[in-house]
């Protein structure tokens, strides 16, 4: 049998679509649900190379790669909230947080930590509470834990300059919430 040798361009083409393929990810195990998915607009105030504008996208990120995007964000308020879709507390913040992304969401960027989690599983619970902007895929929780953080949910919020200026652990109640937004915007 002789070999076939096929054009640049061909070969090309093919390992483009192979790659496209292997990528797409399946619907079934801890990280799977990617070709299954509906694009959700992300509602940003903000925009970075690392921001994603697909709110169910769930992108990986580590602790570093979360530190990137929060220097890209300087200029902007941003209110990050750590959670998981099997924490019930998580369960119980959930519409405060949709509600203030609702009413903030212009002037300030709203970024969840997705952590422990199987990425299905956290694009169902944001798809039952409504949220429209994205959150950050951290399976092992090194982001959450790289912050010295305990626990979840924790909502952290970092000033325009992007500094720490506060936290709140637990589930945040709706007044709170709203109170330490209007102290960001008030900077």
């Amino acid at each position: 049998m002789r070999p076939v040798t096929l054009p640049g361009k061909v070969v090309a083409v093919f390992a483009m679509a192979l790659a496209a393929a292997s990528c797409a990810g399946g619907s079934g195990g801890a990280g799977g649900g990617g070709a299954d998915v509906s694009p959700v607009p992300a509602t940003n105030a903000a925009t970075a190379a690392l921001l994603p504008t697909n709110a169910v996208a769930l992108p990986e990120f580590d602790l570093a790669s979360y530190q990137e995007l929060l220097g890209q964000l300087r200029g902007t308020p941003v209110v990050v909230n750590v959670w998981g879709s099997w924490c019930g507390p998580c369960r119980d913040e959930a519409p405060t947080l949709a509600a203030a992304q609702g009413r903030y969401g212009d002037r300030v960027q709203f970024l969840g930590v997705d952590i422990l989690d199987a990425r299905q599983s956290a694009r169902g619970f944001m798809h039952e509470y409504g949220w429209r902007y994205p959150s950050l895929y951290d399976p092992s929780g090194a982001i959450r834990d790289g912050l010295g953080l305990l626990g979840q949910p924790v909502t952290l919020f970092y000033a325009a300059d992007g500094h720490l200026v506060g936290r709140w652990l637990g589930p945040i109640p709706r007044d709170e919430l709203g109170r330490r937004i209007d102290g960001l915007l008030a900077v």
